[in-house]
């Protein structure tokens, strides 16, 4: 076995139609883009594969756009040239994001077959209005029929994505969303805020209400402030009531269900991202791929070495030419990170992981956001740990930002 631990996360760009409020890097493609995509996604796997020999991969993670649009015999290629490049952990967790409507039988029989056993639907909500407003493309009728069909074909550990904070949402629409979910019982469940992001038709639409909301101030058509806190509250409820344990702000499972790709990226593990735009950490080197579709399937015929300068100091950084960006972590950084990473997590942080990681004890940086924040009532110290309180986690955004290193 390899002596480090690896996460690989793998992105597929391509989509039905993007959704109103989504700022990743996803569009619709043809059938010979796709194939043409994922030969340039084998080289890099290649590539990459004997370059991290002395690695275990612990986690795969398909994320996109919407990787089940993908033809299931390019996924199949695509998983096989990691198990044939990679030292893979027989029990990696190996995850794939699916949408409604875009997966058959057939496809999840080949998902089986190939290693998957962890399947993340994108159900975003229950109710027929919301998701026509979200852009979805799917009713709720055909989640249920994609449900059925992940169980049908043996998949245990399924997860389902829900939002909440949605424009016109109320703490009804959720509950039903949440009650018709839970009925199912899957094994993990993450329901996560709309954010409103630029460069999105909800920006245009929404981006006013979204500062009045930051704000605290009344707003025409987001829920306020207050509203999103009786919803994050009655999502603990109704989950916890079941079984189900927070273990991060957004993120409940059953019991040896939590997602550990997702909780290796809490905890700064290092990971390889692979695909355009993907985004990577090892040895504390921040990287992203190239976005431009054309030029990354150029590039990939030919991938060599090559350095990118630092975007801080201006050093040059070890990378390839499928790099776009690459940028040392300053110990700050590394600082910043580990707590505000790390404190996502509802067992939050080890004061010994932190001494571990920087050589000082956590108060020789931190004594004054910490002694703030636990007289404020957001954070709690206990057996050698430090994590946010239930009120911390409402309004994490600003506990967070305490500790942003000036």
């Amino acid at each position: 076995m390899g002596a480090r631990e690896l996460e690989l996360y793998i992105h597929i760009p391509f989509c039905v139609k993007k959704c109103e409020y989504c700022d990743f890097l996803s569009f619709p493609a043809d059938e010979s883009a796709q194939k043409s995509y994922v030969q340039a996604l084998l080289r890099e796997i290649a590539y990459y594969g004997e370059k991290c020999s002395a690695y275990t991969v612990t986690s795969i993670y398909v994320g996109g756009g919407t990787p089940s649009w993908l033809d299931e015999a390019l996924m199949a290629q695509i998983l096989k040239e990691v198990s044939a490049s990679f030292l893979v952990s027989p029990q990696a967790e190996v995850s794939i994001e699916c949408n409604p409507g875009t997966v058959t039988n057939r496809k999840f029989a080949v998902y089986r077959q190939i290693g998957i056993n962890r399947i993340s639907i994108g159900l975003q909500s229950a109710d027929e209005k919301e998701l026509q407003l979200l852009g979805r493309i799917h009713t709720f009728e055909q989640f249920l029929k994609t449900y059925g069909m992940a169980r049908q074909n043996g998949f245990d550990n399924i997860n389902v994505d829900i939002m909440s904070g949605l424009p016109g949402q109320t703490e009804q629409s959720l509950q039903k969303t949440l009650s018709v979910v839970l009925r199912l019982k899957p094994e993990h469940i993450c329901v996560y805020s709309l954010i409103i992001e630029e460069g999105t038709p909800f920006y245009d639409k929404y981006k006013f209400d979204a500062i009045r909301q930051a704000a605290g101030m009344q707003t025409t058509e987001l829920p306020q402030e207050e509203e999103i806190c009786r919803m994050l509250s009655l999502t603990g409820q109704m989950l916890g009531a079941l079984g189900y344990e927070q273990y991060e702000i957004s993120n409940f499972a059953k019991k040896g269900y939590a997602c550990r790709h997702n909780i290796g990226y809490w905890q700064r593990k290092d990971y390889l991202g692979l695909g355009i735009g993907a985004a990577s950490l090892m040895d504390n080197i921040r990287y992203a791929n190239l976005k431009d579709f054309y030029v990354y399937l150029e590039e990939s015929k030919a991938i060599k070495e090559s350095v990118r300068q630092d975007e801080q100091s201006g050093c040059e950084l070890p990378a390839t030419n499928l790099h776009a960006f690459a940028e040392k972590l300053s110990r700050k950084a590394q600082m910043e990170e580990f707590m505000f990473l790390g404190l996502r997590m509802t067992e939050g942080i080890r004061r010994d992981d932190f001494e571990q990681a920087f050589g000082v004890p956590i108060e020789g940086v931190y004594q004054e956001p910490i002694k703030q924040l636990l007289e404020e009532g957001l954070l709690l110290k206990k057996e050698g740990r430090i994590f946010l309180t239930k009120k911390g986690q409402d309004i994490s955004n600003y506990a967070l930002s305490k500790f942003l290193l000036t």
